[in-house]
């Protein structure tokens, strides 16, 4: 059974900067695509960023170019998600997801991925 396990998070101020990592265990392909997503209060799931882990493009969604940056550590299956220059418009819960299934949707599509994390809070305030 896969399991992605997150950590980082917190509170911090506008301009500040967070860390998040998200680690994926039992997983049988040695290459697959990981991304993060964020839900707002009474928004719907958004696709932030993704990687593949065995290298190659990133993506992002326009709401976060230029403020943040994916990396993977390909050998521990673990991705991070450094967000600088945090607006309080980036507060939500964040969520890593694994599986990546492109007949399903695109790489910043939330029906597209199988794996989820349980979320970790990222709080901006002004």
């Amino acid at each position: 059974q896969v399991q992605l396990v997150q950590s980082g998070g917190g509170s911090v101020q506008a301009g500040g900067s967070l860390r998040l990592s998200c680690g994926a265990s039992a997983y049988t392909s040695r290459y697959f695509y990981m991304a993060w997503f964020r839900q707002a209060p009474g928004k719907e799931r958004e696709g932030v960023a993704a990687v593949y882990t065995g290298g190659g493009s990133s993506y992002y969604a326009d709401s976060v170019k230029g403020r943040f940056t994916i990396s993977r550590d390909t050998a521990k299956n673990t991705v991070f998600l450094q967000m600088d220059s945090l607006k309080p418009e980036d507060t939500a819960m964040y969520y890593c997801a694994a599986g990546w299934n492109g007949y399903a949707g695109h790489r910043l599509a939330s029906q597209a991925y199988k794996y989820w994390g349980l979320g970790t809070q990222v709080t901006v305030s002004s």
